[in-house]
């Protein structure tokens, strides 16, 4: 439960965590992205209100349809989704974006360009974007993307939306978040198809193939054929929906009404099946797992002595005196996990 503690998130103003939650249930986006920030932060008295915060916001959390978008770089990612949001907010629906992009392993730092790529959406009342670095995180999500997810959902959004890194392959994490998990893909074909892999074409409960518009119409409808005969060879769902494939144009704006249509006919077939609310219990299941492990390890990096072997350990394994197996091991000993 969020107590009344009060912390300093700017030299301007403090906030409660109390404050924050009934800012978040009204709808004030300005206080979502200051909690957002919270999450984001690496400072301890910022995570532990943040904490208070997701805390307080989870009883409000859940009733959004969550979608995840991939497809490997120049595919349209962003372009889609800015039009696929615009005729969602055109049907006063509420949409959330939390668009992940890539970390540099030199710098650390990300562009974190997609706001300004989504120009029309990011000046619509019903929209709210979120770029986030992924900051080294692995699966094509950033660290706090579960996290930041629940705190749209308490904020009221119907959609919340999560667009991948899009590296292609190691873009599974972000099926094990979301309802209804989107594959782009390009117009002109078996390349393309080859470059994704069948790992994450499996995970995949919609297919879509974007840029389907002028010379590009003939090579589209290949692809769908193509894709289509490609999915018959692979093992049916364990919630008995075949993946669909869709041709759209996110530029031109056409075939945007049969996806949503798509979308809201996965949601319905899988809640009456059973399906949705198994796959949302795995969403809890796999979130406590992610949270054991990530508080597993800063705990024990904080604790002085183990962290203080760890160096030492790190600095025997430079100079070839320990390899990097028997490192470890000496280290999990210390921890008492054998």
């Amino acid at each position: 439960m969020a107590t009344n503690k009060s912390y300093s998130v700017s030299r301007k103003k403090e906030y409660r965590a109390t404050e924050y939650i009934e800012a978040i249930r009204s709808g004030n986006r300005f206080m979502l992205a200051q909690a957002l920030t919270l999450l984001e932060s690496k400072k301890n008295t910022h995570r532990v209100l943040a904490n208070e915060i997701l805390q307080g916001c989870l009883p409000f959390s859940g009733n959004a349809i969550r979608l995840g978008i991939t497809g490997v770089p120049g595919v349209g990612k962003s372009t889609f989704i800015e039009s696929f949001g615009e005729l969602l907010v055109r049907k006063n629906k509420k949409i959330a974006i939390l668009a992940v992009d890539p970390s540099s392993s030199l710098s650390k730092g990300s562009i974190l360009g997609d706001k300004t790529r989504m120009d029309v959406l990011s000046n619509h009342a019903n929209a709210f974007i979120r770029p986030t670095p992924s900051s080294g995180t692995l699966g094509g999500v950033a660290q706090n993307t579960r996290e930041s997810m629940i705190l749209c959902e308490a904020a009221g959004y119907d959609y919340v939306i999560i667009e991948t890194v899009g590296v292609g392959q190691s873009e599974t994490e972000v099926a094990a978040l979301v309802d209804c998990f989107i594959l782009l893909m390009l117009a002109g074909a078996g390349d393309d198809l080859q470059g994704v892999k069948r790992g994450i074409m499996e995970m995949a409960q919609l297919f879509v193939i974007n840029k389907s518009d002028g010379e590009n119409t003939k090579k589209a409808k290949q692809a769908e054929l193509l894709l289509k005969s490609a999915l018959h060879l692979f093992p049916v769902p364990e919630n008995n929906f075949l993946p669909e494939v869709y041709k759209c144009s996110a530029t031109d704006k056409t075939g945007l009404e049969a996806i949503e249509s798509a979308i809201e006919k996965f949601i319905s077939k899988t809640k009456e099946n059973g399906s949705f609310e198994i796959n949302r219990t795995r969403q809890n299941l796999h979130w406590f797992d992610v949270q054991f492990e990530k508080g597993l390890v800063s705990r024990a990096l904080q604790n002085h002595d183990l962290n203080a072997l760890r160096k030492k350990l790190r600095s025997e394994v430079e100079t070839s005196k320990l390899n990097p197996f028997e490192a470890s091991e000496l280290l999990l000993n210390q921890i008492g996990l054998k």
